[in-house]
Order: C-alpha cells, then sequence, then structure tokens
C-alpha cells in the first residue's frame, strides 16, 4: 500500500527512483534482490547448459536406437530370406543333373554342397560366414569346378556381386543426379505457383508415372527414344574397360525411367511439405516485409521443410538400390537385378541370399539414414526443451 501510495501519479524514472531508495533503506532488502538474480542468472545458465548437452546426447541416444532396431531387423530378415529361399521349388542338383539323373547322383551333388544339413545348421554357419565378409561359393561355379579339377577364383559370391553391385550403383548414381534437383525444383515451382496451369499440369504428370509400371514406362521410351527417334542404344550392354562418356550413354535409358518413377514421390512430397509452412506466422511476417515470392520459400520455408523432404529422398534412393530388377530385366543392364533373376532361375541358393541380403541391408541402412537426417534437420530434436 505505501508503495503504491508513493508511486501514484509519478513518471516510469520517478518509480524506479523510489524503489531504489526503499531498497537502500532496507538493505537486507536489496541483499535478498540481489541473491535471487544471481541465483536466477545460474540457473538459467545451468538449465542451458544441460539444454545443449541434453540435445546431443538424446540425438545420440536416438542413433544408436535407430542401430540397434536396424541390426535387429536385418537380422529377422535374414532368417526370412534364408526360409523363403530354400522354400523356392525345385533342387540344384536335380536342375543341374536333369530329370534322368539316378538319385545316388543327386544325393552326391547335395553332400558336395551342404543341402543335405538341416536347415538351422545352414542358417547359423551362413550368417556366421556373412558376418566376416565371406558369402560363400556359387552353386554353378563350385559345380564346374568339380567337373573341371580347377577352382576358380571368381566362383565365390562376392566375386560374381562385386561388379554386378557397382553397376546397380553407377546407375542409381546417375538417376539420383538427374532426379533429386530435379524434383526439388518442380516441387519448389509447383507451390509458388499453386492452383495455376503447371501446378496442375505437374500433378496430372507425377500421377500418370507413379501409376503406370516400371516395364510400361521402359517400353515407352525405347519406343521414342530408341526407335522412333534412335537418340539413345535400347540396351545397356556394359562391359569392362568402356569410356564413361559411352557408359554413361548407355545407362542413361534405364536412368531415364527410374526418374520418371522416383521424380513424382519427391516432387509431391516438396509441394506438400512447403505448401503446410506457408500459412505460419513467420512466412506471412515475410511477406509483409515485401519479400518475393520465390525468395520466402527458398529462404524460410525450403530450410524448414527439409526434414519430410530428405526422408522421401532416402527412402527413393533405397528404391533405386533395391527396386531396379525389373528396370535392368527390360534393358539387359548388368546390374545385381539382373544377376539375382539369372540366379533363381539356375537355383543358385548362395547368390539368392547375397543379393536379398544386400537389399536388405542397403534398404535398412538408407532409411536409417533417413531417420538421422530427419533428426539432425529438426531443431526439436536437436535442442529439446
Amino acid at each position: 500500500m505505501r508503495w503504491a501510495a508513493a508511486t501514484r501519479g509519478r513518471s516510469s524514472a520517478a518509480r524506479r527512483e523510489v524503489k531504489a531508495a526503499r531498497l537502500y533503506s532496507y538493505p537486507h532488502i536489496a541483499n535478498l534482490k540481489a541473491i535471487k538474480r544471481v541465483r536466477k542468472c545460474t540457473v538459467l545458465a545451468r538449465s542451458g547448459h544441460r539444454g545443449v548437452s541434453g540435445g546431443l546426447g538424446s540425438v545420440i541416444r536416438i542413433v544408436l536406437q535407430r542401430l540397434g532396431f536396424g541390426l535387429l531387423t536385418l537380422l529377422i530378415v535374414s532368417m526370412v530370406i534364408f526360409g523363403a529361399v530354400n522354400l523356392l521349388p525345385g533342387d540344384f542338383a536335380q536342375a543341374v543333373l536333369g530329370q534322368s539323373a539316378t538319385p545316388e547322383a543327386v544325393a552326391a551333388i547335395r553332400t558336395q554342397l551342404g543341402l543335405d544339413q538341416p536347415l538351422p545348421i545352414r542358417y547359423v554357419a551362413w550368417l556366421r560366414d556373412a558376418a566376416r565378409g565371406d558369402l560363400g561359393v556359387s552353386f554353378a561355379q563350385a559345380n564346374f569346378a568339380s567337373f573341371t579339377g580347377r577352382v576358380d577364383p571368381s566362383a565365390t559370391v562376392l566375386a560374381q556381386i562385386a561388379p554386378r553391385f557397382a553397376n546397380t550403383m553407377f546407375l542409381a548414381g546417375v538417376t539420383a543426379v538427374i532426379a533429386v534437383p530435379l524434383a526439388v525444383g518442380l516441387g519448389i515451382l509447383a507451390a509458388l505457383w499453386r492452383d495455376t496451369a503447371f501446378d496442375k499440369g505437374a500433378n496430372i504428370a507425377t500421377l500418370s508415372s507413379i501409376s503406370s509400371p516400371e516395364f510400361f514406362l521402359a517400353y515407352i521410351l525405347i519406343l521414342l527414344l530408341a526407335v522412333v527417334n534412335p537418340v539413345l542404344p535400347s540396351l545397356s550392354n556394359i562391359f569392362p574397360g568402356m569410356s564413361f562418356g559411352e557408359r554413361l550413354e548407355r545407362t542413361l535409358l534405364p536412368a531415364l525411367t527410374l526418374t520418371l518413377v522416383v521424380t513424382a514421390h519427391m516432387m509431391r512430397m516438396t509441394r506438400a511439405a512447403i505448401l503446410n509452412l506457408m500459412a505460419q506466422p513467420y512466412i506471412e511476417m515475410a511477406r509483409l516485409k515485401g519479400m518475393r515470392p520465390f525468395r520466402v520459400i527458398w529462404r524460410h520455408a525450403l530450410p524448414n521443410a527439409l526434414a519430410p523432404i530428405v526422408n522421401v529422398v532416402a527412402l527413393n534412393l533405397a528404391y533405386l538400390v533395391t527396386g531396379v530388377v525389373v528396370v535392368e530385366v527390360v534393358f539387359v543392364y548388368p546390374g545385381i537385378g539382373q544377376l539375382f533373376v539369372d540366379s533363381v532361375k539356375l537355383r543358385d541358393i548362395p547368390v539368392v541370399q547375397a543379393c536379398c541380403l544386400i537389399f536388405a541391408a542397403a534398404y535398412i541402412l538408407l532409411n536409417l539414414t533417413a531417420d538421422i537426417l530427419s533428426i539432425v534437420s529438426n531443431p526439436r530434436l536437436r535442442h529439446p526443451k
């Protein structure tokens, strides 16, 4: 009451002078006030320090959890792969020897390849060798070596998969270089020119490419770019020793096919992520400041929309490694997908298991990368309260 009566009708400066005089008159109160201010600053500093270290610790904890879940998922997938491959109809020994083979000859080949052992024992041995980087020996090459009496160094599964996997990664890299900038750019333009003819045309084109199967898009591109207008070769017969330009030319047609498939998903996600942020207050403030629409999207909307965009880009990159089987078969591209199909025809179980395991590991790894990038690009997860 005394404070209110003393400061009624006075200016802010006069009120501060009265408050200072009262605190000077009561030093114990002034000391208490100073102590409280110091304690408050100390608590804020400590909480801020804990917030930074806690944010980093939470990110590391989440990454380690994702790594643990990824390894567990890969273990479960390896069980499914091993069981499903061994349940395939047919038998390698019977396929090699033919229908007129005697049971003794079939049993001898099965014993030589270890197919007569129980399934759990074979799985444990295969998993132990795969963890050490030994994916086994191809059944077809091992059978050839048994007839010729010499062991070919290329008989190992790893020696057969390594060049094919390099070709698949080259195809995925060319597709990513074309598709990612194209998809992000089209998504930004579609969000900038929302409900215009460009936006509607882009939506129609992306929906059409999503709805069309890969082999259909591949044959359409072969018809347009290799038959009607012979610009690119229809077959991607790549071999060692080719120049980079020739290899790129023969890879371009399957890369364009995959680009049509993955660009649609990334473009639509980019557009949706940016449009979800256009009604935020900081976007309205940037508009009120007179910034141009493209600059508003580039400087304010796009950095805050990176988390979903990075996630969908990583998932589509995983598809470029694991979903290329159809495209490689259509264009006769010597990648891991083509090797997988040929090995299934020959009942070459070690090669089929290794291809499936590589597909699963690549998909899990890129999903894990997408999760980590989403965490890093999200300030609320990097700096929790």
